[in-house]
């Protein structure tokens, strides 16, 4: 395994001001987390609080036990009774076999730097990975990219989802994600791999009950020895520790409120886009009406109310419901970063381009329930280089770095040009030129004849260099048909490389990788010193 540092051209201001250290950047978070001895300060700073670790303990071995965790998970569990140790974490919605490639890529970011501050600060440093069980976007996770036909091809659970339940209570119709699963290995080239995978990933799912099991138990699969931590978002037993938290957020609803919508005008006035609607009437919480989330705000009575008014509570009872049933409640985006902190030790949170630009507006909120935000560490960014794209690039001479960020459209029409001398468009284009030139006096007496004859004259022209655009278009495709294995490596690259137009972590499955090489690829990711201050990486597999 070779790894190579790319820089990424496109991504948003504040991603790219936040890794370049710029201030206006950093006045949004709490720690410079690029800064030397950054992670002791923080360390630090959390010597100060105190949490439910026992009972955290009690929940996580129960969850962790029924999604069949390897006991270096059940190890890290126990170390997290150590008053001084601290976790890294970082989370993802439940995606089919992991869903997209970033969310395995956040897992080795978790895991890589939880090693390396275990070791820098001599403390327990625990790596946890949320599952996002408590969202309800089933569009978002019920489907997984595979190659077909120098194309990405989306292959969908035939599942429907029958309400706006969440993940986590929504129940894995095994048959059809048998289905599924069978026409994604009928898509697959047959491996040394691909029979164990088949067999892994069908026992997988006769054992498990929902896409929340589904999830973790690949994931486990996947990462037997590095001591991963699991967490369900949308579980129970987690709600209960939340129950004291939850009142808080309640009670501070309207600081906390107007602390983001104040920092969303002030990113804007700084030029940053945040992707995040908030106003300072936004409860910032979901109730959990006949089995649906129901987006919460507060009304000018003070009412907590439905978006649609499904339901209204007076503060108090809303409060009530949070101590006696706080299973009825769950987080959204703003405070889900702040129950994280109140119920771990976060030496650092883990985050991609979204979630860095959404968490610059929640400084503020952080400090109404007497929180510091974690350092917010970017998450690694890989692309995966297979051996097939390697030797056609070195052969074609393609930048890796530019094939990432760009594609390949214009090396590939460059070459195309180059096939004829001169170049086709360009002949074209003379030729339609001098015809214009030479039709001219034509077309000037035509006019001075009739104003109809002259009309007609121009349709004249028009049809002459329509025909010039089908023959160059013409030869252009007799071109393309002579070399069409050149232009199918091209092709084959920027599907690998650039699929739909975008980085290839935000696309892929992991599957194709699994079948293709193994999972021992993994661990040696794992492994490998890269920096953090890096913004992607190609991977040669």
């Amino acid at each position: 395994m070779n790894v190579k540092p790319i820089s990424i051209l496109s991504k948003p201001k504040i991603v790219k001001d936040y890794r370049n250290q710029a201030k206006e950047a950093l006045q949004f978070f709490q720690y410079n987390p690029f800064e030397e001895g950054v992670f002791q300060k923080r360390l630090d700073d959390l010597s100060a609080n105190s949490y439910q670790r026992k009972e955290l303990q009690d929940v996580l071995k129960s969850c962790n036990q029924k999604w069949n965790a390897p006991a270096h998970t059940f190890k890290n569990i126990e170390r997290l009774g150590d008053e001084k140790s601290v976790v890294v974490v970082g989370g993802q919605q439940a995606g089919l076999l992991t869903g997209p490639l970033y969310s395995i890529h956040k897992m080795i970011s978790v895991i890589r730097l939880a090693k390396e501050q275990e070791k820098e600060l001599g403390v327990p440093v625990i790596p946890v990975f949320w599952i996002a069980g408590e969202d309800h976007d089933y569009e978002e996770i019920n489907h997984v990219f595979l190659p077909k036909s120098h194309r990405m091809k989306k292959f969908k659970t035939l599942q429907r989802q029958e309400s706006k339940k969440s993940v986590s209570h929504m129940k894995l119709d095994k048959n059809q994600t048998h289905q599924w699963l069978d026409n994604l290995f009928i898509n697959l080239t047959e491996t040394e791999h691909t029979r164990t995978l088949h067999n892994e990933f069908k026992a997988i799912i006769d054992n498990s009950e929902t896409f929340v099991d589904f999830f973790a138990k690949v994931t486990f699969y996947l990462l037997q020895s590095e001591g991963l931590v699991l967490m369900d978002s949308g579980d129970a037993s987690i709600r209960k520790l939340e129950s004291p938290y939850f009142v808080n957020m309640i009670r501070r609803q309207t600081s906390l409120a107007k602390g983001v919508t104040e920092k969303l005008n002030e990113a804007s006035v700084n030029g940053y886009h945040i992707p995040l609607d908030a106003d300072v009437e936004d409860g910032h919480l979901f109730y959990h009406l006949d089995g649906e989330r129901v987006l919460l705000s507060v009304n000018d009575n003070g009412k907590w109310v439905g978006k649609n008014d499904e339901c209204s509570f007076t503060a108090e009872e809303l409060i009530q419901i949070a101590e006696e049933s706080p299973q009825l409640l769950s987080n959204n985006v703003v405070t889900r970063p702040i129950m994280q902190e109140l119920l771990l030790p976060v030496l650092a949170f883990i985050g991609g381009p979204g979630e860095i630009a959404y968490w610059s507006v929640l400084k503020s909120a952080f400090e109404t329930l007497d929180q510091k935000m974690p350092p917010v560490i970017p998450r690694l960014s890989y692309t995966l280089v297979d051996a097939k794209s390697q030797k056609q690039m070195r052969k074609l001479a393609l930048d890796v770095g530019r094939v990432i960020n760009e594609g390949i459209d214009a090396e590939r029409s460059g070459w195309l040009k180059r096939q004829t001398n001169p170049p086709i468009e360009e002949l074209s284009d003379q030729v339609k030129l001098s015809i214009e030139k030479i039709h001219q006096p034509i077309r000037q007496l035509a006019k001075e004849i009739e104003d109809d004859v002259g009309q007609l004259a121009e349709k004249n022209l028009a049809f002459l260099l329509r025909e010039i655009d089908y023959l160059g278009e013409r030869m252009e495709y007799s071109v393309r048909k002579k070399h069409w294995m050149t232009l199918q490596k091209y092709e084959h690259i920027e599907m690998m490389l650039h699929p739909e137009g975008g980085l290839q972590e935000r696309t892929w499955s992991i599957l194709y990788w699994l079948n293709h090489y193994g999972d021992s690829w993994i661990s040696n990711l794992i492994d490998q010193k890269v920096g953090w201050n890096q913004d992607h990486f190609a991977v040669y597999l």
